[in-house]
């Protein structure tokens, strides 16, 4: 079984919408380069706000 890491030992980024912090999750394993918003409503904001 795979040691399991400490929720302050995972990688974290800053949201481009709000600013704020976020860190990895698991559903994002295989995307995380491409992950840019904390949120699906970060994500809505940014994506009304270009229009």
């Amino acid at each position: 079984m795979p040691k399991q890491r400490k929720k302050g030992d995972l990688p974290t980024k800053d949201c481009v919408q709000c600013g704020r912090p976020f860190t990895w999750r698991k559903k994002w394993e295989k995307v995380w380069e491409e992950v840019k918003y904390c949120s699906e409503r970060c994500r809505r904001e940014a994506k009304r706000d270009r229009n």
